[in-house]
């Protein structure tokens, strides 16, 4: 066992003593690496890569703030909406109130001048009943006075035949004509 562990440094002792393995014949491989890149990098440069991107870049960054600009423009005309539309709906609630308190204000006149109506007819009403009374009191009265100068006149007469004769009428025309004369 002891010349597997021996075998075994020597073999970790000669990796590291070995020298690198060429490419091509020429370098060690990073530096072909490194090369390749400067390369890459050249080649990028040459074909203007960088301002392609960069252009790229440029309109991207143009777009989002011609969409941010549009999003800035489009939440203010929103505001603005929103303002014009509360507006309204005040303005609305207000002349929904000013409806209501002219609604009740004409009721109450309605009321009022009913009221009055009311009164005046009753008042009419009162005056045509008290003159259909007085009309009929008066006509009541002047029947009653028609009939008592009908009866006194059929007494009259009655009175006149049963104690006035022939005789008794002559005395007073001749005393009427005396007193004439």
């Amino acid at each position: 066992m002891a010349d597997i562990a021996s075998l075994a440094m020597l073999a970790a002792g000669a990796v590291h003593d070995a020298p690198e393995p060429l490419a091509l014949g020429m370098a060690s491989a990073a530096w072909i690496v490194a090369a390749a890149m400067a390369v890459l990098v050249g080649v990028a440069l040459y074909l203007k890569v960088p301002k392609t991107i960069t252009v790229g870049l440029d309109k991207s960054i143009a777009a989002i703030k011609h969409q941010l600009e549009e999003a800035k423009a489009l939440r203010a005309e929103a505001e603005a909406l929103h303002k014009q539309y509360a507006n309204k709906i005040a303005d609305a609630e207000r002349e929904a109130a000013e409806m209501l308190d002219h609604a009740r204000h004409e009721a109450e006149a309605i009321v009022a001048k009913a009221v009055v109506d009311t009164t005046a007819l009753i008042a009419r009403r009162e005056k045509m009943a008290s003159d259909k009374i007085s009309a009929a009191e008066l006509a009541a009265i002047q029947d009653l006075r028609a009939t008592a100068a009908t009866a006194a006149t059929t007494a009259a007469s009655a009175l006149i035949k049963a104690r006035h004769g022939a005789g008794a009428d002559k005395a007073l025309v001749d005393s009427a004509i005396a007193e004439i004369n």
